[in-house]
């Protein structure tokens, strides 16, 4: 076994929440009195911590519409919105296979709070398919590494027996910073060509293909 621990970023890559994102940042937006926000650009950001997001999202805004913006996103995206989410297809029975190999380990390194993932760890009932997991509000944003550095450290595992998964070259280049092997998924929100430049170990145009990859990895 080439990769003993398989770290995945979540939104774009093992759950189909694009859609939902997206909702919930213009809604944000308006309530904070900023505008409108243009889906290109917040599909963009998806990856990154939320106050990064924002600050990316909305260059000057000040501290209190700022504020009012964060908080107005966490409410529409847990109580008013109602856009589904789901794992993206195969997903499930990929994890599950994978998680039989022995000495395999899984983790997550998202831009979520660590509030909203045990949410929908939660939601999902997939808290248990992890051995650990990293949010953006309990270390650095991506593409900072400080999170894979974190992981790499609770589980154990040498960076050389590590691989990241993601949909965004945030993801990537987090990994990139510390020689971390990448594997780059096209069904989220960043475009091959952009994912390309991080120069991925592999690339996954579907689910099947990805943990076909692992599993011969």
């Amino acid at each position: 076994m080439r990769y003993r621990l398989v770290i995945f970023d979540w939104d774009g890559t093992l759950m189909d929440s694009v859609a939902r994102i997206v909702a919930c940042m213009q809604a944000a937006s308006r309530d904070a009195g900023w505008g409108r926000l243009e889906d290109a650009a917040i599909r963009n950001i998806i990856g990154l911590g939320l106050p990064e997001a924002i600050a990316t999202l909305c260059p000057g805004i000040d501290v209190e519409r700022a504020e009012r913006l964060r908080s107005r996103y966490a409410w529409h995206f847990v109580e008013g919105n109602d856009t589904p989410m789901a794992f993206f297809p195969d997903v499930v029975s990929g994890l599950t296979e994978l998680r039989e190999r022995p000495g395999q380990r899984l983790a997550v390194a998202t831009g979520k709070s660590r509030r909203g993932l045990d949410r929908i760890f939660h939601e999902s009932s997939s808290g248990h398919w992890f051995q650990a997991s990293r949010t953006a509000d309990e270390t650095r944003s991506k593409p900072h590494p400080l999170m894979l550095e974190q992981l790499l450290t609770e589980l154990a595992v040498p960076v050389t027996e590590a691989v990241m998964v993601g949909d965004t070259a945030y993801d990537l280049e987090m990994a990139r910073a510390i020689g971390m092997d990448r594997v780059a998924v096209t069904w989220g929100v960043h475009a091959p060509d952009r994912l390309a430049m991080s120069r991925p170990a592999f690339t996954a145009e579907t689910v099947p293909q990805l943990f076909d990859w692992l599993q011969g990895a």
